[in-house]
């Protein structure tokens, strides 16, 4: 009988304890990769990298985790494929799956992602959609166990746009079992269905009325820039809308004293948050953007049936 294929494309594809073993994973690989221990989990196994969306980090975690796990990692930008010349996504499914081990996309169209994935005959990683960004939550989950230990029971708070990071945070308190508080600029709310899925999964979230309400109390506070990927154009419009939403000295004053701040990166200082915070001695961004290739090395070797 053939065996299920397990696939990533939200958080909760995972159980909460398949995830907090990613996790603990992830810090264990860690330590192995900082103390020169090779890994080589999955010698000979390729990865399919399909790029619609640019990307820094989360090509080089992605491309570097596989090298270091002894395997080999491919990047295909859809523009110089036949994805870009309008082969149906079904059938590039069928064909990249058939001589490759993973394939890891980053792209608009959730959709799109779970089109590949239903025709695809290996495990798919969602690395970005505009509705997700799972792979991130992982990381930055492993970053508050290293520095505070558990999260679960834990108060996080989303301030911003209620985009990708902030729906994967969503989908996180149902995984990780922190109460998530949500602080969005009046249209530019989280997705309702999102936000009813994981609360009927027993997920805790307030929608606050103010940043200062979200952040009170917090173990974690995050945010994420104010114009995506794609909405460049609006920019001015949003500057006005969220310009009492910056995470800065003054809002993190209301979190716990021991509050951590992080951030997907890339950041806009003074924009979504301020110099002296995401540089101050509260930011944890940098291991935060590093967990990510150790998070991402445990996911696939998860999805391969190592871990």
């Amino acid at each position: 009988m053939k065996p299920t294929i397990k696939h990533f494309l939200t958080l909760l594809d995972v159980s909460p304890e398949e995830a907090n073993n990613i996790v603990q994973r992830g810090i264990t690989l860690k330590a192995k990769q900082k103390n020169g221990e090779a890994h080589p989990t999955l010698a000979g196994k390729a990865l399919a990298m399909i790029f619609d969306k640019a990307s820094t980090r989360t090509r080089v975690s992605f491309e570097t985790g596989m090298f270091q796990l002894g395997g080999h990692a491919l990047f295909l930008h859809s523009g110089t494929t036949q994805l870009g010349r309008g082969e149906p996504v079904e059938d590039s499914a069928r064909v990249i799956s058939s001589m490759v081990d993973m394939v890891m996309i980053r792209t608009f169209d959730h959709a799109m992602v779970e089109k590949f994935a239903e025709f695809s005959s290996v495990p798919v990683i969602n690395a970005l959609t505009d509705l997700t960004h799972p792979c991130q939550i992982l990381a930055d989950v492993m970053t508050f166990v290293e520095h505070r230990g558990a999260i679960q029971g834990k108060t996080v708070a989303w301030i911003g746009d209620g985009n990708n990071m902030a729906h994967s945070w969503i989908n996180g308190s149902v995984t990780f079992g922190y109460t998530l508080n949500i602080a969005t600029p009046d249209g530019y709310a989280v997705d309702e269905d999102v936000l009813t899925l994981a609360r009927s999964k027993g997920a805790k979230i307030n929608i606050c009325s103010s940043p200062q309400e979200a952040v009170q109390g917090a173990d974690l506070v995050t945010t994420d820039v104010w114009a995506s990927m794609g909405q460049e154009e609006e920019q001015k419009i949003r500057e006005a809308a969220f310009k009492v939403y910056q995470v800065n000295t003054a809002l993190m004053s209301h979190a716990n004293d021991d509050a951590l701040f992080m951030h997907c990166l890339p950041a806009h200082r003074g924009e979504e948050v301020s110099s002296d915070v995401i540089d101050g001695k509260q930011s944890v961004v940098w291991d935060e953007a590093e967990n990510r290739l150790h998070a991402q090395k445990a996911l696939m070797e998860f999805l391969m049936g190592v871990l």
